[in-house]
């Protein structure tokens, strides 16, 4: 019975800090957990529990997609958890999160990662597009990203209002859609070359559903 109750405790609190992550902005989730580090931990704890559910893990897909490419390609992985993709590839990968769960992360605000400008062969947002502010995080992966770089974002389905329209907006921050893998019905997987700056204008129609959980 204990266990139980421990279990549905730390499910409460994994649904609530999901809804925190989805609704705040990537500053405000930054300073939620340099706050409360044991709710970072506790937060990957509920999204491995989670994802443990799905037939396929988006990281393995993303791996596979690097293994095939030259191993000299520099990647940046943004909100890169337990750094899955780092650890299963020969590359050098920058990994940023907001608190480290293993060594190699640089602990960072995803939109002001401390990397040089153009530095970057590929970014990954695996599971990680979230907060209000997706057009500045998207912004600065642009930044970072070497012209005729490649973004890779997989991401919930059901986050997708219209992916026409989102793969329009990306567009408007200097990304062009190379390939839609939406074969999965948990995830799709999105490459994305880069072919200039971001307009400098708001983006509206930049949107992704927040990934709620009902509650119990």
């Amino acid at each position: 019975l204990r266990a139980r109750m421990e279990e549905r405790l730390l499910g409460a609190r994994f649904r609530y800090l999901n809804e925190r992550l989805y609704t705040s902005s990537s500053r405000e989730a930054a300073r939620l957990f340099r706050g409360d580090p044991e709710a970072f931990e506790i937060y990957h704890q509920g999204f491995a529990r989670q994802l443990a559910r799905w037939p396929q893990n988006p990281a393995d897909r993303i791996v596979r997609y690097l293994r095939r490419r030259p191993a000299s390609l520099v990647v940046a992985d943004f909100g890169c958890g337990d750094c899955k993709v780092a650890r299963s590839v020969p590359n050098q990968v920058h990994c940023f999160d907001l608190l480290p769960l293993c060594p190699r992360v640089t602990v960072c605000d995803m939109a002001q990662v401390p990397l040089e400008a153009e530095s970057v062969d590929v970014g990954v947002f695996c599971l990680a597009l979230m907060g209000t502010n997706l057009q500045e995080i998207l912004e600065e992966a642009n930044r970072v990203l070497k012209p005729g770089g490649t973004l890779l974002v997989a991401e919930v389905a059901s986050r997708f209002e219209n992916l026409r329209t989102f793969l329009s907006a990306m567009a408007q921050l200097g990304f062009k859609s190379v390939s839609k893998d939406l074969s999965s019905s948990f995830f799709y997987l999105l490459e994305f070359t880069k072919t200039g700056a971001p307009t400098g204008r708001p983006v509206p129609a930049l949107r992704l559903r927040p990934c709620l959980y009902k509650r119990r």
